[in-house]
């Protein structure tokens, strides 16, 4: 999707006057879009649900401050760079000695919920349009919802209970909406307000077959099915995991795991959900903000800033053999898969290889594109339910599934638990660097160990929720509580 600068878009004052949408160049406080006619097309009407999806290319929604929270706060990867360089708050984040003044909290926060109330905006206009087409209509209903979805799914994985805002609020905004907007509300209610606008989203998107040309980026009933699976899968509802799991159909590994990540493998047999990078010399770009620059080797012969790099741990994660680990990391000193050759004088021994660009490898936007949902996941969160249904025997063939494309041997575990450890550490090596690390410590329970092994400090009771910015607890009064890790 092109990044759109569309001056109807507005945020209709969300809660707090620091939660702008200034990438969109609109005063946040007029009340627009106004009449219908506006977008009663059915360009018009794909516009607005086009910018939702832009929402991920903002630099610190997908990029520098997203990489920190969920990546470099792990025993995945390190700040990078050059001791000197912070990054502004990578260095703390990396320590875990972070706080709710901490600016990529911030940044997290502001964005997934400027990218919400796009989503609001479209599902209260599109029901006005009476010259759209209506089978477009209805998809267009269920791509904003799943989005919306997705985007309250990170924040309550990452912040615990949060506000739930599901319309645009007039401006003035009334007092009741303000509450609305104020209130954490539990988990358990996110989670449901998420399961309802993916069974939505499911009813009224197609197949991934039904797509072509570049609507091949749009999220399909597949993209639905496995988000549901995911959500249920944090919640421990082990067979509505199954279930959705199987419901994800018309998908398949790719054969060559290295040519995902490359853009001649963009949106494959194995693509449930990712963001599109548009990469571009010279017009102003459409890729993933600094994304690929920000990661990519410092120093002497490098090109890049060095940030987010990965640790010897996850080196070390990888058997033998296992071609995924020259897929992610790039080293020292190694030739690249277009030949650019990484010296042996860049400041960093390894680097993440799934954010390289090979056309516009130094450039702000380039074409990398970020994977979100992938089947190998599917088949990986599936094991992991049968499992813990008992169902060990049917969980071992899907996670040899993913160790043969590897280009491993069959799991050597047999038992329940030995079975899980290795789901859990194969969900490590296969998604490395897709941001689900972070995440995965907190619900298995395994992050105090794990932080430990990398030399950090992980102190249960604080660390598991990230917290809340200090901007909205001033904001929420008695409304919002802090989490304990913003202390």
């Amino acid at each position: 999707m092109k990044k759109l600068y569309i001056s109807f878009f507005i945020l209709s004052a969300l809660f707090m006057a620091g939660c702008s949408d200034d990438f969109l160049d609109v005063d946040q406080t007029k009340n627009v879009p106004g009449e219908p006619d506006q977008v009663n097309s059915d360009e018009g009407a794909t516009t607005m649900v086009d910018a939702i999806y832009n929402t991920f290319l903002a630099w610190d929604m997908s990029s520098f401050a997203w990489n920190a929270v969920t990546s470099i706060i792990t025993d995945d990867a390190d700040k990078g760079s050059d001791p000197g360089d912070t990054g502004v708050d990578k260095a703390v984040i990396d320590a875990l000695d972070y706080n709710a003044s901490t600016p990529s909290f911030q940044s997290i926060w502001d964005y997934n919920y400027a990218g919400i109330n796009r989503a609001n905006q479209a599902l209260y206009m599109l029901p006005k349009l009476d010259q759209v087409t209506p089978a477009l209509k209805t998809r267009l209903e269920g791509e904003a919802k799943f989005l919306r979805a997705f985007m309250y799914f990170t924040l309550v994985k990452g912040y615990g209970g949060v506000p739930i805002v599901d319309h645009i609020s007039p401006v003035p905004i009334s007092q009741a909406d303000k509450e609305m907007q104020l209130t954490r509300r539990s988990a358990a209610d996110v989670y449901a307000f998420i399961e309802k606008d993916l069974n939505d989203a499911i009813e009224a998107l197609p197949l991934k077959s039904a797509y072509s040309g570049s609507d091949v980026a749009r999220v399909s009933k597949g993209s639905a099915y496995a988000l549901l699976a995911k959500v249920s899968l944090y919640q421990k509802k082990w067979q509505n995991v199954v279930d959705n799991c199987n419901k994800v159909t018309g998908y398949s590994l790719v054969s060559d795991y290295s040519l995902q990540y490359k853009k001649e493998g963009e949106f494959g047999s194995e693509s449930i959900f990712e963001i599109n990078g548009i990469g571009s010399p010279t017009a102003p770009g459409f890729g993933i903000g600094n994304y690929t620059v920000s990661q990519a080797p410092r120093g002497a012969g490098g090109w890049g800033w060095g940030f987010n790099t990965p640790t010897q741990g996850l080196a070390d994660a990888y058997e033998a053999g296992d071609v995924r680990k020259n897929a992610t990391i790039i080293f020292r000193g190694s030739t690249l898969y277009d030949g650019r050759v990484v010296a042996s004088t860049v400041s960093n021994p390894m680097y993440n290889y799934k954010a390289y660009s090979s056309a516009f490898y130094n450039l702000e936007f380039t074409d990398t594109n970020l994977r979100y949902l992938r089947y190998a996941e599917v088949l990986l969160m599936k094991a992991e339910a049968l499992n813990e249904l008992g169902q060990t025997d049917d969980a071992i063939p899907l996670l040899n599934a993913v160790r043969l494309r590897a280009h491993l041997g069959s799991t050597p575990a047999v038992s329940q638990s030995d079975v899980r450890t290795a789901i859990w550490k194969e969900r490590r090596v296969e998604m490395a660097f897709e941001h689900d690390r972070w995440f995965d410590l907190i619900r298995t329970g395994q992050a105090q160990a794990a932080m430990a092994a990398d030399g950090k400090t992980f102190i249960v009771g604080k660390h598991e929720l990230w917290p809340i910015p200090t901007s909205f607890i001033r904001e929420a009064g008695g409304l919002s509580q802090q989490n304990p890790g913003g202390y």
